[in-house]
């Protein structure tokens, strides 16, 4: 599967990064928050259950219940 990631400034210089299937727009719920683009069409195996790059846990978990997948609350 191809995403987009996006990511977003945090605190003490850290970033957190949102997943999104390349042919869909940033859900509403996200698009409240500064997210910028970081890469496009990202080649991710479909049963991949991780981005290490971006601390994406639970991907296809994530993708099949929101519709996009955010970095892990413990990053």
């Amino acid at each position: 599967m191809r995403l987009d990631i996006y990511r977003r400034a945090e605190q003490d210089g850290k970033f957190s990064y949102l997943a999104v299937p390349e042919t869909r727009n940033i859900p509403e719920e996200a698009t409240n928050t500064d997210w910028e683009v970081e890469a496009r069409a990202v080649e991710v195996d479909d049963g991949a259950q991780q981005i290490d790059d971006y601390d994406i846990q639970n991907l296809t978990g994530q993708l099949a219940e929101k519709g996009y997948a955010v970095t892990s609350a413990m990053h």
